[in-house]
């Protein structure tokens, strides 16, 4: 039997506001992730001597077993995080367009606002700087600060609250993955879950798409921008 859920949790004890990076701060739909994503297959096909159709089945398998593709790559295959993550974040990050609306939102949020991502710093500079949203963020956690142990690592959370001095019952974390909110919510956080929007065309894996419902999800949105704009409103 699935566990009952409970009342979400709100925000008015938020103090520090922590974004996951891809498929949240900028839309699904623009599907810059599977630019990503083709170059992992690239990597592991390259690196393993394999067709590209035998990579992506590893390149999936090791994704849903270790957090990261290239985790598994690291741990069964001897590869350097430094050439992996070079590699994967040559991509062409035009398709996004900033967005100042969800700048505005952002900065009238009461707190400090993290981002806690299991990319590159080089690739989140990229990304907040199409979006227009540089300046926006008192910090950015990567893989690399979390010593190449990806989310849903309970350890990496630890490294992060650790690190950047977060009181997870006054913070509230916004992710796509819900299996990515599981821990965070079990160590007191109130969790978002950014869904795509259901007009918009997007490539994902089916289990991507999951967990809506899950209890440890209190709230969903398909519309980040609008719902930030909502908890900056007085008395929201």
């Amino acid at each position: 039997m699935p566990s009952p859920k409970h009342p979400p949790r709100s925000f008015d004890h938020v103090d520090t506001w922590v974004f996951d990076l891809d498929n949240t701060l900028y839309p699904h739909h623009v599907n810059l992730w599977q630019q990503v994503d083709k170059r992992i297959s690239e990597y592991v096909s390259r690196w393993l001597n394999i067709t590209e159709d035998q990579a992506r089945l590893i390149q999936k398998d090791y994704y849903q077993r270790f957090g990261t593709t290239m985790r598994g790559m690291m741990t069964l295959h001897g590869v350097r995080a430094d050439d992996y993550l070079a590699y994967v974040h040559q991509i062409d990050h035009s398709p996004l367009e900033p967005n100042p609306a969800m700048g505005a939102a952002i900065r009238k949020l009461p707190g400090r606002k993290l981002i806690l991502t299991n990319g590159s710093v080089d690739h989140v500079e990229k990304v907040l700087e199409r979006l227009a949203l540089r300046g926006h963020f008192d910090g950015v956690f990567d893989i690399i600060a979390a010593e190449l142990e990806p989310k849903p690592a309970a350890q990496t959370y630890e490294r992060f609250l650790t690190l950047h001095d977060v009181d997870p019952t006054k913070a509230a974390m916004f992710e796509d993955l819900a299996r990515n909110l599981l821990i965070p919510h079990q160590l007191g956080m109130t969790t978002v879950l950014v869904v795509p929007d259901g007009t918009k065309d997007v490539i994902r894996e089916d289990w991507e798409l999951e967990g809506r419902d899950a209890a440890h999800v209190d709230h969903v949105t398909d519309d980040l921008t609008g719902f930030l704009e909502t908890l900056a409103q007085p008395n929201s």
